[in-house]
């Protein structure tokens, strides 16, 4: 667990806000926009039915209360704003890291970045933090401090469980979050039984997947006798990574893991991103956003 004194989260959210700010001015808050605004409807009022209405949006109630009067039919407007929510992976697997970067700070700028983009564009954030249950949520609000809040949590938050289930975090999201949201979903994705929850969750709402990776999660070095402990059960095993036998097995099991997590979410239809920590993280996200901005004008 990555420890942090009151002056060290400060400078670190500090540093966070400066970094992820630049990137929101340079690029990213016009591919958002471009990506996610104008998805949702909002009602506005009631009109008097007119040949070649949608017959769809005829409001029988008042309609029926109006019955001198004819039909009426509901309007509707853009929704000029829209709620956010990161719903971000705290187990134990997220305090791993090799590169300078752990996972959980990975995950803070990346939520960092994107409530930014979000508060440019006059949107509402919600944060969502979980286990193997739900350890912290933060209701959606507007504004600067909401979000250096946002990213604070991210931060220096110290979950009580380090176990992961994906699918009780989109239940419970589907729960409290009742209008429709853009949803970021972040996590390694290495768990299994989410299918359902998250499938039900794309017909409500607009999921991202953003899969947060370390590259020598992929490899066992070679360095003799070790012990590995699993850092979401707690279960240890003594290995032989001197064994080229052991890392190739440790490195197939892996892999094939990871390949089960990305078919997963490509057979529901869910947009999905791969940040590693030993990367920069802007340019795939903006490049994923560049990529379904043309897909939307597309009509695909």
């Amino acid at each position: 667990m990555e420890q942090h004194s009151h002056k060290e989260i400060l400078r670190t959210v500090r540093r966070i806000e400066i970094a992820t700010r630049r990137a929101v001015n340079a690029e990213l808050a016009g591919r958002y926009h471009s990506v996610f605004k104008g998805q949702g409807m909002a009602f506005s009022e009631v009109r008097p039915y007119a040949p070649g209405d949608d017959i769809r949006h005829i409001d029988w109630n008042v309609s029926a209360r109006h019955q001198h009067h004819g039909l009426f039919v509901k309007q509707f407007v853009e929704e000029r704003e829209l709620t956010v929510t990161l719903l971000v992976d705290m187990s134990g697997s997220a305090d791993f890291g090799t590169r300078g970067r752990t996972k959980r700070r990975l995950l803070a700028q990346v939520g960092a970045l994107l409530a930014f983009s979000a508060i440019k564009n006059n949107d509402r954030v919600a944060l969502v933090l979980f286990t193997d249950e739900i350890e912290l949520y933060v209701p959606p609000r507007k504004g600067r401090s909401h979000v250096l809040r946002v990213i604070r949590e991210l931060v220096e938050f110290h979950p009580k469980r380090t176990g992961t289930d994906i699918g009780a975090a989109l239940s419970y999201l589907g729960r409290v979050q009742k209008r429709r949201s853009v949803c970021f979903l972040l996590s390694d994705f290495l768990d299994d039984g989410f299918e359902t929850p998250l499938k039900l969750m794309m017909t409500r709402h607009d999921v991202v997947a953003l899969r947060v990776v370390d590259p020598a999660e992929r490899e066992l070095p070679d360095l003799g006798l070790v012990e590995l402990v699993d850092a979401e059960t707690g279960g240890s095993q003594v290995v032989d990574t001197s064994d080229p036998n052991v890392r190739a097995a440790y490195h197939l099991s892996r892999a094939r893991a990871e390949t089960e997590a990305k078919r997963r979410l490509r057979q529901l239809g869910c947009d999905a991103v791969d940040l590693s920590t030993d990367g920069d993280f802007v340019t795939p996200l903006v490049g994923f956003f560049r990529v379904r901005s043309a897909r939307l004008r597309g009509g695909r």
